[in-house]
């Protein structure tokens, strides 16, 4: 199962490499004894081991077999899958407008009962006004080289998705940097309709919406906002693509980066007067 992935996934290919040959020198076998317990070509061992080849699922099984580690096996299949859909390009998905990218997470947010949410520098989606959307999207109609202009089609679907935050058995817990409420996207109107959506959204009983004000001491930042879907997924964007994290070590790590994050963040009325200071300086 030969690949040509693009750097970010070439690098996770390459880590589950080194994963998979740590389990053979723990197990105390060569290159040429595992392949020898697995009826493989040793060079195949040599292809997995330096990230040129994706091992399948099968193959995990196998080597972990060999190796006496069957404990492995569930963590490093979800590893393997996590590469496969890794980088979901937006370009790929958006040949036909906006609208259909904008219904992808729907799925997904219907399975989803809890969900924890870090952003840095925008608000998230799940809470934008349509004002605030029409001003984010045309710039990515250029920018991904999107064929058809569905600009009023995709806000309905991406307003669509707010649905979810009067479904109660489902719970939003939400951190934004202080930058988020300050990034003007059109003009300050637009900017003062959203912060005041913000407001209404604080009184949903399911939403736990903290805010980091710019100057509180701290030991970290996010380095790219981030989704925790239940325990089973973390979703990153880039710029071009969907990075989607599946593997249960990384996914608690993204948990406790979450939980560390949020720990400097403000809620209930010192969070709104935070939110009212900037509509205040807004004028």
């Amino acid at each position: 199962m030969n690949t040509s992935p693009n750097s970010a996934a070439k690098k996770a290919q390459e880590a589950l490499g080194l994963r998979l040959r740590t389990l053979r020198l723990d197990a105390g076998l060569t290159a040429r004894q595992l392949a020898t317990e697995t009826g493989w070509h040793f060079t195949r061992i040599s292809k997995i081991e330096n990230g040129v080849q994706r091992p399948t699922s099968d193959d995990i099984r196998t080597w972990c077999a060999a190796c006496s580690a069957g404990t492995e096996v569930a963590d490093l299949i979800a590893q393997a899958r996590s590469i496969e859909s890794m980088y979901m390009e937006f370009r790929h998905r958006t040949r036909t407008g906006l609208k259909q990218l904008m219904r992808s997470p729907v799925p997904l947010y219907e399975r989803t009962s809890q969900f924890r949410i870090y952003e840095h520098n925008v608000i998230p989606g799940i809470f934008q006004t349509a004002g605030y959307i029409r001003a984010m999207l045309p710039f990515w109609f250029s920018f991904l080289g999107v064929q058809r202009d569905d600009l009023e089609q995709s806000v309905a679907a991406r307003l669509e998705r707010q649905s979810m935050l009067y479904d109660g058995a489902k719970t939003f817990a939400v951190v934004l940097e202080e930058a988020c409420l300050r990034t003007t996207l059109g003009d300050p109107d637009i900017l003062r309709g959203q912060l005041d959506r913000l407001l209404s959204i604080m009184s949903l009983p399911n939403v736990a919406l903290g805010i980091i004000p710019s100057m509180t001491p701290r030991d970290v930042i996010g380095s790219a906002g981030f989704w925790i879907f239940d325990d089973t997924l973390v979703k990153l964007e880039t710029p071009t693509a969907s990075i989607e994290v599946s593997q249960p070590q990384e996914i608690d790590l993204y948990v406790q980066m979450f939980d560390h994050i949020r720990s400097s963040a403000v809620y209930g009325s010192e969070a709104r007067r935070l939110i009212l200071r900037v509509i205040d300086e807004l004028g």
